[in-house]
């Protein structure tokens, strides 16, 4: 794969420092992509154990929608909070293919492909909707997801619950996240 976008909702239970939302592991890499955060250092975005620091700010208990994107082209990566993109970079692992038949954790960082996890690294809080494909969505599709006025499921890891397992101190939050944001406006 050449570049991907995740999405997700989430909502963190913990501060300072959220832990893992969620992390890609293959064999001979377990950090071939892990979104984490601990302590009081920014989230980051791993890639091939390379680190990017995204601006994002998740830590005050509420919802958010966020969606990270990637390309093996220069390394160029993207972070959006709740539909704005709030920063930007390269040169993080460029030309770098992610490796197939890997495993996604949600609510963990993996020290071996599938397990060895650290309970000091796990997501405390909800997570929903996680969706990922295998290109850069446009800045109108990451709006639409936002707002919820799009609906567009991952191509390579969609959100089924029946087939999402979430692990460490994460919950599943039920697909609803949108129709509860109408009524709480």
């Amino acid at each position: 794969m050449y570049a991907f976008t995740v999405c997700m909702w989430l909502k963190s239970s913990a501060s300072p420092g959220i832990g893992t939302p969620f992390s890609y592991g293959v064999p001979g890499q377990a950090n071939e992509i892990v979104l984490i955060e601990w302590g009081n250092n920014p989230i980051e975005l791993l890639v091939n154990d390379k680190v990017a620091q995204l601006p994002l700010s998740l830590s005050d208990g509420r919802w958010h929608h966020i969606c990270i994107t990637w390309t093996t082209r220069d390394g160029f990566w993207e972070a959006y909070q709740d539909g704005e993109r709030l920063g930007t970079g390269d040169n993080l692992a460029p030309w770098h293919p992610i490796k197939p038949g890997g495993v996604i954790i949600l609510g963990q960082e993996q020290d071996i492909v599938g397990g060895r996890f650290d309970a000091t690294q796990a997501f405390v809080g909800e997570l929903s909707q996680f969706n990922m494909w295998d290109r850069v969505l446009r800045p109108v599709d990451i709006m639409g997801l936002a707002n919820c006025s799009a609906y567009m499921p991952g191509n390579v890891v969609p959100w089924i619950d029946a087939n999402v397992e979430v692990f460490g101190g994460a919950s599943k939050a039920a697909l609803e996240i949108c129709e509860d944001r109408a009524f709480e406006s």
